[in-house]
């Protein structure tokens, strides 16, 4: 076998609010957003696919039930971010439009860089879908 792509599809309550939340994050269209049953994006130099499917189109789909972001993730995405300044803009960015920070760098100075010099963020967008945004200091 020979896999030439990967990409992620994930389940929302929201699809037009989906669409407004990663746009305003300045994420990639994949498709026209005018989609109601699915918002897709395309992410980084790779062109990673993440498709944000209406819930009940989902569950189509996978035969089966959606996790409950509630009571944990099925999934956590890490962005590679190039500066420590870029990290804090993502915090002030997902705080702007709606999302949720559950690590913000800036608030235990004693934590600010872990033990492999990671400068972190961990956020989830507002059906609950974590992403966390990273700068590693030993690399430069």
């Amino acid at each position: 076998m020979n896999t030439k792509k990967i990409w992620a599809n994930l389940a929302v309550k929201d699809v037009e609010k989906t669409w407004d939340f990663y746009l305003k994050l300045g994420f990639e269209p994949n498709c026209p957003p005018s989609t109601k049953e699915l918002a897709s994006f395309v992410v980084g130099d790779n062109d990673f696919v993440i498709h944000f499917f209406e819930e009940n189109r989902f569950k189509t789909s996978l035969e089966g039930e959606i996790a409950d972001l509630k009571k944990g993730n099925e999934i956590m995405f890490t962005l590679l971010a190039e500066s420590k300044e870029e990290v804090d803009e993502w915090v002030r960015k997902v705080k702007e439009v709606g999302g949720t920070i559950h690590f913000d760098p800036k608030k235990d100075r004693k934590k600010m860089y872990d033990e492999n010099g990671y400068y972190v963020c961990v956020f989830a967008d507002p059906d609950g879908h974590k992403f966390n945004v990273f700068f590693n200091s030993n690399k430069n």
